[in-house]
């Protein structure tokens, strides 16, 4: 239930008398209107107030719901002492007197500061009783959208003491000794009122109006007045908790309205910590890989395909991000590989023959092609095979403010060309395919423990950032088994797929849609995933929901809302 729906069920319960017990020792209601007859009367006989006509009595058709026992029904004219449209003002420059209007009465609250002022040599044709007091109840009585929105007044709120309404709002002034001004504004906030309120109105579509004379007819349920003290309590108090529940909602907002933007975040974090698919106990743990890998690589130098390198640094545990599950190995980027090496400046050519990868071929949405400018022919030849663009080279953008840090796969079935090379800006990537997998590095590398910290991680100025490719042969790689780096790509490209069908949509669903419920891996025959995994990442994406919600806040909801139960 939204925050704004809690306040309306709290007000529709306060005025049903379903939010306090009921007191048999209480004064009933119709006591109180004896006794507001009687003042009514004394007051008239002194000429302080008018004497009006009595109001019609109320039928059955009349009584929206029934109340508990001590209540009564009666009209709002017989509660109060004044209830009367304010007057159209002369207005002025000079801030003395204010003059509220609707756009004062908002339901956040009384607002004098979007007042205008009244010219003060008209003051004196206002008659005392319409100077606003403590308390009286501000009702928007004209057009659309503000209509029936109503406000308190408070003089701690008006700095310039005197205060008058305009001919916009009706003012109500209870006799508050019998009835408390804050049990009838729940009254008329309420869904009671408030779902109805233009159909109780007269006039045009384009201009509705509440006639005084429907306002002081309007039903109101009167309960006895101690129980109106603990309604108003009740009330303030969940309303105090509503607004910190409210807090919590509009971050929780905040972060469901951008859910698809953390949520592939959040799988890819878990994916390069192990957290995303079971690690299995029997499976040859990466150290094995390493060793293999290193094994090959001495095969290939001694035959002559790659050349010697000195040997990498152990990654110390100072440079380790974050733990690594049982089975798995920190190794450097350049142990894995069999070539690591920044493209060359290219001769660019008109030619549309042998494209140059550049910085803006390689987006996160994949290798774009159509962005590339083309090399001289002829220039070609001073490439070495090795320069030469393979199906699924990680191309690492290595310059630049803005694109530093950026990785794409190439994929040779987007080139049409053929033969690509890359420019002296971007970083190709070849790993032992065999040991790792593409794609794994790729979604190491594309999550936030590299991407949040990747301008720490390069030389050069503010202007200029640059990942030395020593730097990148250097980076910490998280190595899990092969077997469990394929269930991470199978997932992650599972999840991810998902997460292309919520950005797709404006309004994010809460649980996973249908047709989505078995999303097929591409890449293994892995079980679907299943609704608990879609919520569990939902959850880490955007935070616990009830983070932010006080026990008693909890407690409180449950209490007015939860399910009856004796037991």
């Amino acid at each position: 239930m939204k925050v704004a729906d809690l306040r309306k069920s709290i007000l529709q319960a306060a005025v049903q008398g379903k939010l306090v017990p009921q007191n048999l020792h209480d004064e009933p209601a119709s006591e109180l209107l004896k006794r507001i007859r009687k003042e009514k009367a004394r007051l008239v006989k002194e000429g302080k107030i008018r004497k009006e006509k009595p109001l019609p009595p109320i039928s059955e058709d009349e009584v929206p719901f029934d109340l508990p026992e001590g209540w009564v029904w009666c009209r709002l004219g017989d509660l109060c002492s004044y209830i009367q449209r304010g007057k159209s003002p002369v207005y002025s420059e000079v801030r003395k007197y204010p003059v509220v209007a609707q756009k004062c009465n908002q339901w956040s609250g009384f607002e004098i500061e979007k007042a205008r002022f009244i010219d003060p040599v008209t003051l004196a044709r206002y008659e005392e009783v319409r100077f606003l007091q403590e308390n009286d109840l501000l009702w928007n009585s004209t057009g659309l959208g503000t209509l029936g929105r109503m406000a308190m007044y408070e003089t701690r709120l008006n700095p310039y003491g005197i205060a008058v309404a305009d001919s916009h709002v009706t003012v109500i002034r209870p006799f508050r000794e019998y009835a408390q001004s804050h049990f009838l504004f729940f009254y008329f906030t309420n869904p009671t009122v408030q779902n109805v309120i233009e159909e109780q109105s007269d006039g045009t579509t384009k201009q509705k109006e509440l006639a005084t004379s429907t306002v002081r007819n309007y039903l109101v349920p009167l309960p006895p007045l101690a129980e109106q003290q603990r309604i108003v309590a009740k009330v303030d108090e969940l309303m105090a908790l509503c607004d910190e529940l409210k807090a919590a909602e509009k971050e929780l907002d905040a972060l469901e309205n951008n859910l698809a933007d953390y949520l592939p975040k959040s799988i890819l974090q878990a994916a390069i910590q192990g957290k995303l698919v079971q690690q299995d106990p029997s499976e040859e743990p990466a150290t094995e890989l390493l060793k293999r890998i290193r094994m090959e690589k001495s095969k290939l130098v001694r035959k002559g395909k790659i050349k010697k390198e000195k040997a990498l640094p152990s990654v110390t545990e100072d440079e380790m991000p974050f733990d690594l599950p049982e089975r798995w190995a920190w190794c450097r980027l350049g142990e894995l590989c069999s070539y690591i090496q920044r493209g060359k400046s290219p001769v660019y050519s008109d030619v549309e023959m042998y494209p140059v990868v550049a910085q803006k071929c390689n987006q996160w949405s994949g290798f774009d092609i159509s962005k590339a400018r083309f090399i001289d022919p002829t220039s070609l030849a001073k490439y070495d095979d090795v320069r030469l663009l393979r199906d699924n080279d990680l191309l690492w953008n290595s310059t630049g403010l803005g694109t530093l840090g950026r990785m794409a796969m190439y994929e040779t079935k987007l080139n049409p060309y053929g033969i690509a090379v890359a420019d002296s800006h971007v970083t190709v990537i070849r790993p032992f395919g065999e040991y790792v997998l593409l794609r794994y590095l790729f979604f190491y590398f594309s999550n936030p423990t590299v991407q949040n910290v990747i301008e720490n991680q390069s030389d050069g100025t503010t202007k200029q950032k640059e990942l030395a490719t020593s730097t990148i042969k250097n980076y910490p790689v998280p190595l899990p088994p092969f077997s469990e780096q394929q269930r991470i790509v199978a997932k992650t490209e599972e999840l991810l797929a998902l997460c292309s069908y919520l950005k797709s949509n404006e309004e994010l669903p809460f649980a996973m849609p249908p047709k989505l419920r078995v999303l097929p891996s591409r890449r293994t025959k892995q079980a679907p995933i299943a609704q608990d995994d879609f919520d569990d990442l939902r959850m880490a994406a955007r935070g616990d929901a009830s983070r932010g919600y006080s026990a008693k806040a909890m407690k409180a909801i449950d209490a007015l809302f939860g399910d009856d139960n004796d037991d």
